[in-house]
């Protein structure tokens, strides 16, 4: 496979929103360029994408110090009685803690019954260690009432079938990684790199004071709100990047065929995620109006200096027309110094056509979009 990069852009104009807050409460912001920026993070986008490819696939997984009590609901959910299910989910952690690099990473807390690392496993993760479980009743049931003894140094459960259950892999770990020091073989290397987004502009978010009404008080001397607060908001357009190493993600799928079909999945999936952070109060479900693909065989290629020099708006215009115009004129002039014999494929979908010629071939929609550049990757 000749392509080894897959880079998208993204332009996406959000209005009134507070997509990702910092510990006050506030949008979280970078300064860039001399100017003040509304800042997303990557986690933020990332793990609104990885729902909308969990949701997509139906293969979700989960992130959580919760691995004794998520076997344990599963046992009692088979009819095990509540306190010999507690006592094969804390054998699964005395198992791990058996075959870990670290056994400290897998003691659990006397109070929160969790663990003190934190795993991140698919839901068939936990159902198959539930499974090893039931398959070790018998030896469970008698080690509860100490009828039966273990030797020094071994385990309740099978080794073998723990370590099996705890390397399981989806579609989002193949594609974004796991860290699980504590267990060998567990671990998966990230195929995609996703920046933090940031608006092409300055911004000062702005305070909403808000007041809430208590339907109850009808007396004229209670009248007022029941609740006063205030929040802070901000609004703008956002360019938005993320990259994919075609090459780790075969290696990590062991198949070139599924690592075409799931960087199709995570394209669209990219495009399309909101992250959910206020979606009650203020409804930020735009779309981008840009999307920039571009398949490279050299290295991957962001394109934020774009916007080193903060847009400014014109009397008769916002943000979003002259973000696409710089993106594209920024493209064109960084193509020209490094040459193009590493851009194997690039092309574009937008609301407006005008002066993008060097983002390459257009393309009506995203989806369509989305299947020229796979396309290239395949005949590649």
């Amino acid at each position: 496979m000749t392509a080894r990069y897959v880079d998208i852009h993204l332009l996406q104009t959000v209005p009134y929103a507070n997509l990702n807050r910092d510990d006050l409460g506030s949008p979280k912001t970078v300064r860039f360029g001399d100017a003040d920026r509304t800042r997303v993070s990557s986690q933020s986008w990332k793990r609104a994408v990885r729902h909308e490819l969990e949701a997509s696939s139906g293969d979700a997984a989960k992130r959580t110090r919760q691995l004794p009590q998520a076997v344990q609901a599963r046992l009692v959910r088979q009819g095990w009685e509540t306190e010999l299910a507690a006592f094969a989910a804390a054998q699964v952690m005395a198992t791990l803690a058996t075959i870990a690099v670290k056994a400290d990473g897998f003691k659990v807390d006397k109070e929160s019954g969790e663990a003190q690392v934190l795993f991140y496993l698919p839901e068939r993760a936990f159902d198959e260690l539930a499974d090893v479980c039931v398959q070790q009743r018998d030896r469970l049931v008698g080690l509860h009432a100490g009828t039966v003894k273990l030797k020094k140094g071994e385990a309740a459960l099978p080794a073998d079938a723990v370590r099996a259950a705890m390397a399981r892999r989806n579609d989002v770990i193949n594609l974004f990684g796991r860290m699980l020091a504590e267990l060998p073989g567990t671990n998966v290397d990230g195929a995609v790199q996703v920046a933090h987004a940031f608006t092409t502009h300055g911004t000062d978010p702005q305070v909403d004071f808000f007041t809430a009404v208590d339907d109850l008080k009808q007396d004229a001397d209670q009248a007022g709100s029941g609740h006063m607060n205030s929040a802070e908001f901000s609004t703008g357009t956002f360019y938005r990047y993320a990259s994919v190493n075609l090459r780790d993600l075969v290696d990590n799928l062991a198949d070139a065929a599924t690592a075409v079909e799931l960087t199709s999945a995570f394209l669209s999936a990219f495009i399309t995620a909101v992250p959910q952070a206020k979606k009650n109060s203020t409804a930020p479900f735009t779309v981008p109006d840009l999307a920039y693909i571009a398949v490279r065989s050299d290295r991957p290629v962001s394109l934020a200096s774009a916007f080193e020099v903060p847009i400014r708006a014109t009397l008769d215009s916002g943000y979003a027309d002259p973000s696409r115009r710089q993106l594209a004129d920024y493209a064109g002039r960084i193509y020209r110094l490094i040459g193009d014999r590493g851009l194997i494929y690039h092309g574009y979908a937008s609301i407006d056509d005008k002066g993008l010629e060097q983002l390459g071939e257009t393309r009506p929609s995203f989806d369509a979009l989305i299947a020229a550049a796979v396309e290239r990757v395949r005949a590649e």
